[in-house]
């Protein structure tokens, strides 16, 4: 049986972020279950890279970096996504994810 890799981790100079996204929900919000899981409830449809788009957005702010330092690396089309976010570290992700 194959474990599945953390939800957060370091790779390099940046961090590998595994979120489950749910769209169309009434409300954006982030429903943090860590280590096991982290889900986003987001409010965009997933049609045209909607929720995509809404995801680096929230992520953007909750975290404090530019979207353009967040990529979603796989993923596009599933809701189960791995996220990059460019040079930072797990735990100043962490701390982020888990304040609020």
């Amino acid at each position: 049986m194959r474990a599945d890799p953390p939800v957060v981790r370091q790779d390099g100079s940046d961090v590998l972020l595994t979120v489950h996204v749910q769209p169309r929900s009434s409300q954006n919000q982030l429903v943090s279950e860590l280590p096991e899981r982290l889900t986003l409830r987001l409010t965009a449809p997933p049609v045209e890279g909607a929720a995509n788009a809404a995801c680096r957005a929230f992520l953007a702010e909750r975290l404090g970096l530019s979207k353009s330092r967040i990529l979603v690396l796989h993923g596009e089309t599933s809701r189960r996504k791995v996220i990059r976010l460019a040079d930072t570290t797990v735990a100043a992700v962490v701390s982020r994810l888990q304040s609020r």
